[in-house]
């Protein structure tokens, strides 16, 4: 595996123009196109997801709430948890600076993103509706979508392996529980790590393959209240230690625009770094939430749009703050030794009087899952559009082996395979997202006014 993960760390210079470029440069233009349209209907985009715009008889299989809650379930997750604590690791507490710009810019990439998902809503093999990046780029996008679609199709596949929180999660269990220590021996760390992806790859066939519905089902139910839960322990954090909120703040931004760093030539590589865990946290131009959000019931592409665009807000701008504070605030980023979770169990133990690492482990066990269980539709219909819904739905045999896999690899390896295989799904789907994005605008032009004119 060492060799792999040599080859791959070799590629991943090469993808970084991708991320300047397209990520964070046509994020920055999206927001100017739309005149800030997302962020200036913050209101409305709530409204619209608790459902007050709802018609009887929409196109679609989800609610908004459940679309909104199965996209975030995919995002809200491990990424805010132990995602911050590798940026933080590998670039600093002004790496966090980096997040927040980038997850501000993916708004209004997902509110073009998913606005084009149900404008351009396609039919699969199977008669039923479909939306996601393939859709948008091979129905608007005439002869260049169909190589740009199964070129993003393919990169799926890949990048929306739930290897990452299989990965995590193993770590998680084996650092706070220590079964190898404290149960049953079973000879090694490695055998424990491989009972523990067999049974998360055994609870997961028992929802994935009931389809988008039954997903759906569950991450509603699980996302809320996993949260609420973890926002509560963290607030909880903020508030015995209130005083070292304006510093950690105050030591963000200062590192952010370090220019020693700047010097040396390292605050280039924090941007990307931000940039990369960004998008990993919230998959803002990755192309995975139109997917969901494409599903949602409605006939007004705009209205998605701007449900969607509270996604990246809440995965990014809250959650992954509130863990970066806690790091930060804890003195973990000064302690840890190794890149992963480990420096997020350290803040909490630290922070929740000795017991903070267990109550995080039980965070841990809800977002692996509640991701794990939705990333499983994005490869199910990136194969789909392959090769058919029969053959589509065998992703899910492949997907559960390879959780497997994911617990017994080490860290450095999957967060490489997922930023190589996220940036090569982010090339297409922003050139398709930036080409269609005149479409939306009109869109938008006569939704707004007939929204002022009550005519919705």
């Amino acid at each position: 595996m060492n060799v792999i993960n040599d080859l791959i760390s070799a590629l991943l210079p090469f993808t970084e123009g991708a991320m300047l470029v397209l990520l964070l440069g046509g994020g920055l233009f999206l927001a100017l196109y739309s005149r800030f349209t997302p962020y200036r209907n913050f209101k409305h985009a709530i409204d619209i997801t608790r459902g007050k715009y709802d018609k009887e008889g929409a196109t679609g299989e989800v609610s908004h709430w459940q679309a909104l809650s199965a996209a975030i379930a995919s995002t809200v997750g491990l990424g805010n948890i132990s995602g911050v604590a590798i940026a933080v690791y590998l670039g600093g507490p002004g790496v966090i600076f980096w997040i927040w710009m980038t997850a501000l810019l993916g708004m209004a990439i997902k509110y073009y993103s998913c606005s084009l998902a149900v404008m351009y809503r396609g039919v699969d093999s199977e008669g039923v509706a479909q939306g996601g990046p393939m859709y948008y780029m091979t129905r608007g996008l005439g002869k260049l979508g169909s190589p740009l679609a199964i070129f993003y199709a393919v990169m799926g596949m890949i990048g929306y392996l739930a290897i990452f929180q299989a990965n995590q999660f193993t770590q998680t269990f084996m650092e706070v529980v220590r079964p190898n220590e404290t149960l049953v021996d079973l000879g090694s760390a490695f055998a424990w790590k491989a009972l523990i992806g067999v049974v998360l790859a055994s609870i997961t066939a028992t929802v994935i393959f009931g389809g988008v519905q039954k997903i759906a089902q569950v991450a509603t139910r699980i996302v809320p209240p996993m949260v609420g839960f973890y926002l509560l322990a963290v607030l909880f954090v903020l508030a015995t230690n209130a005083e070292g909120i304006v510093p950690a703040f105050k030591l963000i931004l200062t590192e952010a625009f370090n220019f020693e760093t700047a010097i040396t030539g390292g605050l280039w590589g924090v941007i990307i770094l931000g940039a990369r865990r960004a998008m990993f946290s919230n998959e803002a131009g990755l192309g995975s939430a139109p997917m969901y959000h494409g599903q949602s019931k409605t006939d007004e592409p705009v209205q998605e749009g701007l449900v969607a665009m509270l996604g990246p807000f809440i995965d990014t701008i809250v959650v992954c703050t509130l863990t970066a504070l806690v790091i930060l605030i804890s003195g973990a980023y000064l302690e840890a030794e190794t890149n992963g979770i480990l420096m997020t169990l350290i803040a909490f133990k630290k922070t929740l009087f000795g017991w903070g690492d267990v109550l995080l482990m039980i965070a841990v066990t809800a977002f692996a899952l509640s991701t794990i269980l939705t990333y499983s539709y994005y490869g199910v219909k990136s194969l789909s559009f392959l090769a058919g819904n029969k053959i589509g739905k065998g992703f899910n045999y492949f997907y559960i082996i390879t959780i497997v896999i994911a617990a017994i690899a080490s860290v450095d390896l999957v967060v490489n395979l997922m930023d190589l295989a996220y940036a090569l799904m982010l090339i297409p789907n922003m050139i398709a997202v930036l080409l269609l994005a005149p479409k939306v605008n009109a869109a938008a032009s006569d939704y707004f006014k007939r929204f002022k004119e009550n005519r919705l």
